[in-house]
C-alpha cells in the first residue's frame, strides 16, 4: 500500500513538473530594438531586460528595455549597481502603470570583439535569474555577424542545461564529478530555437513595403566575398583561447605531478617502515602533519576549462560559417563569370 502511494506521488510530481523550454518567440519590434541597441553602442558591452510570458514550452518575449551603460567608468562600484537596480525597478513600475507586459523572462546582451559571453559572470547572472523567476533565457547579439551575414545569424537564445545547473549548485567541478554526471563542454549551454512573430496587421503592412524594382548596385554588393576582418579577428581570439586552455592544462599537469610525488613519498615511507619492523625498530609516522607531503592537494576546478572550450567551439563555428558563405559567393561569381 505504501509502495503504491509513493509511486502515485512520484507520478504526480512528474505530471506537475514544468515542461522544458523549447522555443523563444520574440516579436519583430522587440528584435529590432535589441539589434539597434547593440549596434548603436558597439563595440561596448550592452545589456537589457526581456519581458514577456511563460506559456508551456514557449517563452514569449513581447517587450524589452535597455540597462544604463556604465562602460565609460573604470570601476563599477556598489553605488553604480544600486543606480542600475533602481532604474530597473522604476522601469518595471512604469510599464505596469501603462498596462504593458512587465514579467521578466530573461535578459539580452551584446558580445564585443574579443569578449565572449561564456564566463563565470554569465553563469552567476543566469543563476540569479533562475532562482527568482524559474524559466529564463539570455539572447546573445553579435553586431559584427549581423552586419556581414544578415538575418538572425548574429542572434542566439541560450540557457544553462539542467545537468550543469545541478553540478554548479554542488560547486564540485572535479574530474570525477564530471565523469559521474557525464558532462562535457558541449553540455554547459543549450541553444533554444528563436521564432519571430508579428501580428496579422504588421505582416500585412510589411507586405506592402516591398516594392517591385530592378536589380541595382546594392544587390551586387551582397556578392562581395571580403570577410578578411572578421576571419582575422576570430583567428586571433581563437589563438588567445588556445593559450588560456594551455594554461589550464598546465595547472592540471602540476596537480597530477604533485599527487604522484605525494603517493610515491608515502609508498616509500611505508616500505621503510616495513623494513624497520623487520629489523625490530619503531616505525616512522606516515601521517606527519608537519611534513608538506601529507597536506591534501586541492584539485583545480574544471569549470574554466569547460568555458574556454566553449569559446573555442564558438570561434570555430564562426570561422566555418563565414568561410562557407564566402566560398558559396565565390562559386556563384565564378559561374556568372563563365557565362
Amino acid at each position: 500500500m505504501a509502495a503504491s502511494f509513493l509511486q502515485a506521488a512520484a507520478s504526480t510530481e512528474k505530471v506537475n513538473a514544468p515542461p522544458a523550454l523549447q522555443v523563444v518567440q520574440i516579436e519583430g519590434l522587440v528584435l529590432l530594438k535589441i539589434i539597434k541597441h547593440c549596434k548603436d553602442l558597439s563595440p561596448s558591452l550592452v545589456t537589457g531586460q526581456l519581458l514577456g510570458l511563460d506559456i508551456g514550452t514557449v517563452l514569449e518575449v513581447t517587450n524589452c528595455f535597455p540597462f544604463p551603460n556604465h562602460q565609460q567608468e573604470n570601476d563599477i562600484d556598489q553605488e553604480t549597481d544600486d543606480i542600475g537596480a533602481n532604474y530597473q525597478l522604476d522601469m518595471m513600475s512604469c510599464l505596469r502603470d501603462a498596462n504593458v507586459d512587465s514579467n521578466v523572462v530573461g535578459w539580452y546582451q551584446s558580445t564585443p570583439p574579443g569578449d565572449c559571453f561564456q564566463s563565470v559572470e554569465f553563469i552567476e547572472t543566469f543563476m540569479n535569474y533562475k532562482e527568482n523567476i524559474g524559466k529564463c533565457v539570455c539572447i546573445i547579439c553579435d553586431p559584427s555577424r549581423s552586419n556581414i551575414q544578415g538575418g538572425l545569424a548574429g542572434l542566439k537564445a541560450l540557457k544553462l542545461s539542467d545537468t550543469f545547473l545541478e553540478l554548479y549548485r554542488n560547486g564540485n567541478f572535479s574530474g570525477e564529478s564530471l565523469r559521474d554526471k557525464n558532462i562535457s563542454w558541449a553540455d554547459v549551454f543549450e541553444e533554444i530555437t528563436i521564432r519571430v512573430s508579428n501580428s496579422a496587421l504588421v505582416s500585412a503592412f510589411m507586405s506592402t513595403l516591398e516594392p517591385d524594382r530592378v536589380t541595382d548596385q546594392s544587390d551586387h554588393d551582397r556578392l562581395q566575398i571580403s570577410s578578411k576582418p572578421l576571419l582575422e579577428s576570430n583567428v586571433e581570439f581563437l589563438i588567445r583561447c588556445m593559450d588560456d586552455l594551455s594554461m589550464e592544462q598546465k595547472k592540471l599537469k602540476f596537480y597530477f605531478k604533485d599527487v604522484t610525488r605525494q603517493q610515491a613519498w608515502v609508498q616509500e615511507r611505508r616500505d621503510e617502515n616495513e623494513a624497520r619492523k623487520a629489523a625490530g625498530e619503531d616505525p616512522l609516522p606516515e601521517d606527519d602533519s608537519s611534513n608538506p607531503f601529507f597536506k591534501p592537494i586541492p584539485e583545480p576546478s574544471r569549470l574554466e576549462s569547460l568555458l574556454i572550450t566553449n569559446r573555442i567551439a564558438d570561434y570555430c563555428n564562426q570561422i566555418h560559417q563565414v568561410a562557407g558563405h564566402s566560398f558559396s559567393r565565390l562559386s556563384l561569381i565564378m559561374a556568372l563569370h563563365d557565362d
